[in-house]
């Protein structure tokens, strides 16, 4: 039995995994705010609406997501894996005042949706003594990026908030994994102004993260050679880092734009 929980299922990685999954012959809960999008890919997938489960929910609201998670758990038999997927990414800077809602914005979708998407599925996975966990971070996560403040420093705290997580939560048969992809060709990729080494498509990232999900990786980074190139990174000395990205170009502020 494979019932997995998907939020951000609507489009790019998260409708990229729903295809994944159900061609396994998975039970999906699909989490987006559109329910139209969501119909439109449960219609073309193997099982249908007689299979997969259709949840609009914003994963920002507690009440929501909560409820999401407890129709899933009925209506299932009970989540097996459970990703949190969703999230968003814009150009912040701290300079202007105008970007502090927004960064407030990215964390609040980033970071604490993932939590308000994990906590329902606890306890029940508690009591049942197995269930996985996975959180979607990023290879921005790894080290800063210039104009990538809150997109950057958001997947760092999900990488170390799933790490915390899968330490607490191992003694009760609960594994959890982060999953980091490196540049995937989806909305959130689709206005970046700069090159985007080892860059896939979502279906190809999708097959590879259900592999790593599969085999209850711990973490990994996705391409592999994007992993590679962070650990470079991560190594580098801070002056030779800066000088490599100081005239890097920067993703868009949309309140720029405003």
């Amino acid at each position: 039995m494979l019932n997995v929980f998907i939020t951000g299922a609507s489009s790019g990685i998260g409708a990229a995994l729903a295809r994944q999954y159900a061609a396994r012959g998975a039970t999906l809960g699909l989490v987006a705010r559109s329910r139209d999008k969501l119909e439109a890919l449960v219609d073309e997938l193997p099982g249908g609406h007689e299979r997969h489960i259709i949840l609009p929910a914003d994963v920002t609201v507690r009440e929501e997501i909560f409820a999401a998670a407890r129709e899933f758990e009925l209506r299932s038999g009970g989540a097996t894996v459970v990703i949190a997927n969703a999230g968003i990414s814009h150009g912040v800077k701290t300079e202007y005042e105008e970007d502090l809602d927004m960064l407030e914005a990215v964390y609040r979708i980033n970071v604490f949706a993932m939590a308000n998407t994990f906590h329902p599925f606890i306890a029940p996975m508690k009591a049942r003594g197995e269930g996985q966990l996975v959180g979607m971070g990023s290879v921005a996560g790894i080290r800063g990026l210039p104009g990538s403040e809150a997109y950057c420093a958001s997947k760092s705290a999900v990488i170390t908030y799933c790490e915390s997580l899968r330490v607490e939560l191992q003694k009760y048969g609960i594994r959890v994994s982060t999953i980091c992809p490196g540049f995937v060709r989806t909305p959130l990729t689709a206005e970046n102004p700069y090159k985007m080494p080892f860059i896939m498509e979502p279906d190809d990232f999708a097959r590879e993260a259900v592999k790593a999900i599969s085999a209850r990786t711990s973490y990994t980074v996705i391409p592999w050679q994007m992993g590679v190139l962070a650990k470079i990174l991560r190594v580098l000395p801070n002056a030779l880092f800066d000088r490599i990205l100081a005239n890097r170009k920067q993703k868009p502020r949309v309140t720029a734009a405003k």
